[in-house]
């Protein structure tokens, strides 16, 4: 066994399918888009906004990017967690974690903020597509033409990661009900 196989098979969880780890991976690239396009923002890159608007390039880079980056990293961090509803580590914490490591993770600890998660994303991503276009139209300085399909493309991922997520939270559950 190579060293890349020992790795996966310390990762590996009795009861998870091929399928859920690949829609586990694909949960948590779902978020890339939006970040990628978002870091364009704060790095100066022109997106599309007006002048009017606090997304203008003229604002960028600056101390509103910090906002920007934050957001980034959280939304990025946020999209992870999908993968530890099929890794080891989202059943047994990681050793390195201070007073609690290695301990088991109930069930529902999981459960619970994923459903949540799950159905807040949902409802989230839904309503901002179904509104985004009165929210456009009624706001001149967004973004129009070229730049307004690559900010759709960014965030049309997004209206997958709560049913992704649900999907996966569903399967941790049954899985933990029947592997423990």
């Amino acid at each position: 066994m190579t060293s890349d196989n020992a790795v996966r098979a310390s990762h590996t969880v009795p009861g998870v399918s091929p399928g859920m780890r690949r829609l586990a991976r694909l949960t948590s690239l779902t978020v890339l888009p939006s970040c990628v396009w978002r870091l364009a923002i704060a790095v100066g890159i022109p997106m599309g906004w007006g002048p009017g608007s606090d997304l203008h390039h003229s604002y960028y880079p600056g101390s509103a990017s910090l906002v920007l980056v934050f957001v980034t990293v959280l939304q990025e961090c946020l999209g992870l967690l999908s993968l530890g509803l099929v890794q080891r580590w989202g059943e047994v914490l990681p050793r390195w974690v201070p007073v609690l490591g290695g301990r088991r993770i109930h069930p529902l600890t999981a459960v619970v903020p994923a459903a949540f998660g799950a159905a807040a994303l949902t409802a989230i991503t839904t309503l901002g597509a179904w509104t985004w276009s009165e929210v456009n139209a009624a706001n001149p300085d967004a973004p129009t033409g070229l730049a307004l399909r690559i900010f759709d493309l960014s965030y049309a991922p997004l209206l997958l990661w709560g049913p992704l997520l649900g999907i996966l939270t569903v399967a941790y559950w049954r899985r933990r009900r029947i592997h423990g």
